[in-house]
């Protein structure tokens, strides 16, 4: 019986012992769980938000303002058969400079060789009867009626002869002009119907710069207004030409197109391309204020406009400011931000008041 008794109060004393050591072993899990949560949190709340900035300058009357244009070819032009028939081969890929004459592409020519054959033995009849009844003519035994019949066959069979020639040659497809080939609308083994467009070939010698101006900027371009053009797809700079503009607004954004002549003896410009326009400053265009990008603007919920700015300490701060007028897509800054202060022109959406910063 006593053995018994000590038997159960050992075990009991050992179970205690047990449960108390995983207690602590949970508690001290727990405690480093949150103690590493504690630490992620904290490295990642002092984490620097990366954005891009700008350093606000003012402007000058030697700088116009930048807009946003799109290369347009001067001319496109729609090649197609004269014929209905199958494509045998296309020989031209978009993008690919052609010649004027150079082959473009290839219809089914079996019908109209078979056509060709007949019209050349029904001519050599025609010839061969014309040898034949001008004896007869000649020694004043053929009638002048039949003379002129046989003579009215032969010019048949030639006419007719020069019909099959000419459906023979239509069967090749040529560049009418040179250029760049825009569009390839229709592949080998398609069936081609007369006057539908094969391929659209682009004039690119000389290109257009399609620009949106708003009504409030657009009196001051002129036909003559100099500008420069700059692509980033070949990383080039090209002089602007005359100028052509819009008489009719856009009803939604009250903006008028305007087309730049851009000289392109070396096909580096391609229509779609997207290009940054710059026209020379004019008399009507601010000088002398603090320029930022309308975009990095700001409107608080009581109507009052700021601009995050970048303390020296690599923090962004809220800036209240005030603004002037706006041209193109840059506003004038008339209070609030001095030259040389760092503005955040885009990441903005992740900051908030002393939040660390990296540009």
């Amino acid at each position: 019986m006593y053995n018994g008794q000590f038997s159960t109060t050992f075990a009991s004393k050992n179970y205690h012992l047990v449960m108390k050591k995983v207690v602590f072993l949970a508690i001290g899990c727990w405690l480093l769980a949150v103690s590493s949560c504690s630490e992620r949190k904290e490295q990642d709340a002092k984490a620097p938000v990366r954005v891009k900035t700008e350093v606000a300058t003012t402007t000058t009357s030697t700088n116009g303002q930048t807009y946003v244009g799109i290369v347009e070819g001067r001319e496109a032009t729609a090649v197609s058969f004269t014929g209905m028939g199958v494509v045998k081969r296309m020989l031209v890929n978009e993008g690919q400079a052609v010649s004027k004459g150079q082959l473009i592409a290839e219809m089914d020519d079996t019908q109209a060789r078979n056509i060709l054959s007949g019209a050349e033995a029904q001519m050599a009849q025609a010839n061969d009867a014309l040898e034949r009844y001008k004896m007869l003519h000649d020694n004043g035994s053929l009638p002048e009626v039949q003379w002129v019949e046989i003579q009215s066959k032969v010019a048949q069979a030639k006419s007719q002869l020069e019909v099959a020639k000419k459906n023979l040659e239509d069967c090749r497809l040529t560049a009418p002009v040179s250029g760049i080939v825009g569009k390839r609308l229709i592949g080998a083994g398609e069936t081609a119907l007369p006057s539908q467009a094969v391929v659209s070939i682009l004039d690119i010698s000389t290109v257009k710069v399609k620009v949106a101006i708003p009504e409030a900027e657009i009196s001051g371009i002129g036909a003559n207004t100099s500008s420069m053009i700059k692509v980033e797809a070949v990383n080039g700079s090209f002089t602007g030409g005359r100028i052509e503009k819009g008489v009719q607004a856009d009803a939604l954004t009250h903006t008028y197109d305007i087309r730049i002549n851009v000289a392109n003896s070396e096909r580096k410009l391609l229509p779609g391309m997207v290009a940054s326009v710059q026209f020379a400053a004019t008399e009507s265009q601010p000088t002398g204020q603090l320029s930022v990008p309308v975009t990095a603007v700001q409107r608080k919920a009581d109507g009052t406009l700021f601009v995050w700015t970048v303390a020296s300490d690599s923090t962004a701060h809220r800036t209240a400011i005030t603004t002037g007028e706006t041209t193109g897509n840059r506003i004038t800054i008339t209070d609030g931000v001095a030259e040389g202060g760092r503005i955040v022109t885009e990441g903005y959406q992740k900051l908030s008041e002393g939040t660390k910063v990296v540009f």
